[in-house]
Order: structure tokens, then sequence, then C-alpha cells
């Protein structure tokens, strides 16, 4: 998506990076309160249980979320295959293809999931029993999917381009172990609050 959406890429297609990054990180907000707003919908319809009960889910698949995401033992994370549609790119506006890719993306769900900390926000949203706290969860996923279209705003050259792809690609690792750390993280914290409770 970084490589789609560039100043160099809307240039050549004779549009403005500033229209299409915007509707992008809004499409990618809203994506992301809808998918928050229908998981705490739904949790309001799961069996309620002691705070402790749901302090521990969220324990179990911070934890299961982080090995997964550091693939101990082989394990992979479990994902659809689909990829947003590139043919939007010449087909639409770039308001349209920036607002339905960021819709997609910011959903979490409706493209490869990357990371366990997707699948960790939808049950933590369930878990709130509440479509507003749902929302609000989904929401900030949302506007932190948006926001990484930033990341692409200097691109205004092939050689940018291919620097940007670079950087991405030394920082994977890195990428990985800060997300498995702050899984870990959300674990112990999670955990300790449990234990408050008690």
């Amino acid at each position: 998506m970084l490589s789609s959406i560039t100043p160099l890429g809307e240039r050549g297609r004779n549009n403005r990076f500033a229209v299409a990054a915007s509707f992008f990180a809004v499409g990618s907000i809203v994506g992301g309160t809808a998918t928050g707003a229908v998981a705490g919908a739904l949790g309001q319809f799961v069996l309620r249980t002691a705070p402790t009960v749901d302090g521990l889910v969220i324990v179990v698949v911070a934890l299961v979320g982080a090995a997964l995401d550091a693939r101990l033992r082989g394990l992979r994370l479990p994902t659809v295959t689909r990829q947003v549609e590139e043919r939007w790119l010449h087909k639409y506006r770039s308001w349209v293809y920036g607002l339905g890719f960021g819709v997609q993306l910011g959903t979490g769900l409706a493209t490869i999931v990357s990371s366990a900390a997707v699948y960790l926000m939808v049950v933590a949203a369930v878990l709130t029993h509440s479509f507003m706290a749902g929302a609000v969860i989904g929401a900030v996923f949302g506007s932190i999917c948006g926001l990484s279209i930033l990341l692409a705003r200097a691109v205004v050259t092939y050689d940018d381009l291919r620097r940007l792809h670079r950087q991405l690609a030394d920082n994977a690792a890195r990428s990985v172990v800060a997300n498995v750390v702050v899984q870990g993280a959300l674990s112990a914290v999670a955990l300790a609050a449990v234990v408050t409770v008690r």
C-alpha cells in the first residue's frame, strides 16, 4: 500500500497525494471504528462473565498472539490472502481509492492480517460488551493504520521509493520484536489487573 499511494505515484496519475492520503486516513478510521463497533455490539450478546474472566481471556489471546507473531515452534498466524484491488488506482478518482483502501485496511480483517494484534483488538472490543467502547477501540486502531500513509509522504522520486522499501525491509525484524513485546506487555498488564481485582 505504501508503494501505491505516494506523491510520486499520485503525480503519475495526475492526482494530489494530499487528497488520496487524507481519504485513506479517514477511511481507515471509519473501517476501524466499524469493526470495533460491530465487535462491541456482538459482545452485548456474549455471556457476561466476571471481569477477571475477561481479563484472563485478554491475557491468553495476547500471549498466543505474541507466540504467533514470534513464530514460536513454526506457528503461523491464520489469515486471508486477499489484498486491496490495485486496479482501483487506474479506474477511480484518488478520493475513491484512498477511501476504499483505507476502509479495507482499517477494518483489520478485510485483507491480509499481518499481526495477531488485529485479533487482540477485536477480542478486546467484544469483551467491552459495548457498542461505544468497541467503537473507540476500533477508532484508535484505524487511526494508527491511517497514519501509516505518512511514511510515504517524502517519496517524490524512484530513489525515494527504493529507499522507503529498503527502510521497511530493514525495520521488519524490529517491528516484529516490538509487536511481540507490546502484546507481552499487554498480557502482563491484564494479568496484573486480574490479580488486583481478585
